[in-house]
Parts: C-alpha cells; sequence; structure tokens
C-alpha cells in the first residue's frame, strides 16, 4: 500500500482557484484546522465551501477567499454566530446556500453515491425553499404520491478533515463522542486530505477504538498529515477541548490584526504565537 503522508502546505498546493472543498467537523469541534491555516498560507481564491460551518468557515471568509457557502450555520458552540463570517456575508462578500442540517446531509449522501439528488423531507414548511429558488421538489411516484425537496448532490472536488488517528495509508479513526460526517465529506469528494494528531501503525488502530471508529476508509484518501494540535482552537475530544480563551480573543479582534498577530507565518509561527506545544 502507498505511503499517502505529506505536510499541510503539500496538501494545500494540490488545491484550485475555484474549487469546491468540503470541510468536515461541526462547529468549532474537530475542525482541521492546520489545514484551513495551510489554505490562508496560499492564494487560492474563488472557492465554493461546504461544512457545517465554524471559524474555518469564518476565517477564510474574513480573508476573502469564499465565493460560495453552502451551510446550515456558521458557529462557535459556545459563542451562537460566527462573528467573521457574519461580517463578510453583511458586507455582501460571499453568496450563501443557507440549507437545513439534514438537507446538507443527503446533499452529501447523494455525492457520496454518484447520485445527482436525493429527496428529503427537511426544508418543506419553511423559508429554506423561498431563499433557494434553484431548489426543486419531487413526488413520489408510489400510491402516497408525497413531496419531497430534492436536494441536489454536493459533489466536492476536495474534502479536509481531521480526526485523531490515522495510518500511513489514509485509513482514519474518531477517538470522541461524534464521527462529524467526516467520512461522508471524504466520500463525496475526487480528492481527501486527512490530517489526525497522530500516525500510527495499522495494527494499532483497532487496539485504540471499536470497528466503528475506523471512520475514513484509505480508498478514500489521497493524502495524510500528521498534525498534533491540528484542529485547535477548536476541540479535539478525548485529546483535547475547545481553546475556549483563545476562541474569545478570535472572535473579538479584528480579522487583519489577528491575521497578522498569528497567521503569519508557517505553523511553528503559530503554535508559538497562541502559546501551544503539540
Amino acid at each position: 500500500m502507498p505511503d499517502k503522508t505529506m505536510t499541510a502546505d503539500e496538501a494545500v498546493s494540490r488545491l484550485r482557484d475555484g474549487m469546491t472543498v468540503g470541510i468536515g467537523g461541526w462547529g468549532s469541534r474537530r475542525k482541521p484546522m492546520a489545514l484551513i491555516r495551510a489554505l490562508l498560507r496560499s492564494c487560492v481564491t474563488g472557492l465554493t465551501v461546504v461544512s457545517y460551518g465554524g471559524p474555518d468557515v469564518g476565517m477564510l471568509a474574513a480573508a476573502g477567499r469564499i465565493r460560495r457557502l453552502v451551510a446550515p450555520f456558521a458557529t462557535l458552540d459556545s459563542i451562537p454566530l460566527e462573528p467573521h463570517f457574519r461580517a463578510a456575508r453583511e458586507r455582501g462578500e460571499l453568496d450563501l446556500m443557507e440549507v437545513d442540517e439534514a438537507m446538507l446531509l443527503w446533499g452529501l449522501r447523494a455525492a457520496a453515491n454518484r447520485l445527482p439528488f436525493l429527496p428529503v423531507r427537511a426544508g418543506l414548511g419553511s423559508d429554506v425553499m423561498r431563499v433557494n429558488p434553484g431548489l426543486r421538489t419531487v413526488t413520489s411516484p408510489y400510491d402516497d404520491g408525497e413531496t419531497f425537496v430534492a436536494m441536489p448532490a454536493l459533489r466536492l472536488d476536495a474534502a479536509l478533515v481531521h480526526v485523531n488517528r490515522a495510518d500511513r495509508r489514509g485509513n482514519g479513526q474518531y477517538l470522541g463522542p461524534d464521527p462529524y460526517f467526516d467520512d461522508l465529506f471524504c466520500e463525496a469528494a475526487d480528492t481527501a486530505y486527512v490530517s489526525c494528531e497522530r500516525i500510527v501503525d495499522t495494527a494499532e488502530l483497532p487496539k485504540g477504538g471499536p470497528p466503528q471508529s475506523l471512520l475514513v476508509k484509505r480508498h478514500r484518501v489521497t493524502g495524510v498529515i500528521e498534525a498534533p494540535g491540528g484542529a485547535h482552537f477548536t476541540s479535539c475530544a478525548p485529546d483535547y477541548g475547545r481553546d475556549e480563551e483563545f476562541q474569545r480573543t478570535y472572535a473579538t479582534t479584528p480579522w487583519p490584526e489577528f491575521a497578522a498577530r498569528y497567521l503569519g507565518g508557517d505553523e511553528q509561527t503559530y503554535r508559538a504565537a497562541v502559546g501551544r506545544r503539540p
């Protein structure tokens, strides 16, 4: 089996302007922040981002890298609305396809199964259809005749996710309370880049958790990046919780000042600036 290890910068070097990029995690939980920081160091722009949004969306939006966002929310969890996303949206700097959480899930499932759409009840009776006039409905061909939203497939050019452990072949394992659909992001994408807290031998993976924790399969993964603390400042349970103090700093600091103070160098510079060791 090939060794798929690479650095975050090497992974991001494979992305191109205008791509559709899916970002795993949920809100301010287990986001692939080392990969996001590498993306911010690059010149890649004009992205369509698909995400259960958190600071990944906020940072990319503040830096002007997002052309279109597909998301049900953008939150820091303990801070309900992602402030840098909000500011960019209020300035009209990105287009937004706002959908229900289940609609996003079904869009990823459709893409993972190479289907053009999947029917879903979520969205009916809400303003989702009004704010997304391109959405269509379908009628069941069976006796029930029920109407559903036809959620289009969210096919991704690339996926970025973070897990607790992985091997060099691309098998990824989460050890926290929730998978956050990271496997679907990888399955919906043409290429997938998985950062992890620690790379281990393949034989070590089943010793760390049950079979269902082996979430990401190697045949869906293009690159593996060892990034201890790579989800900071979001949580990566059970390895570490969310850095609430630093998250407050992020949320209350104007973007140019924050970017200059913490994002002006490589990952080692970032760790030194936030006082964090792997």
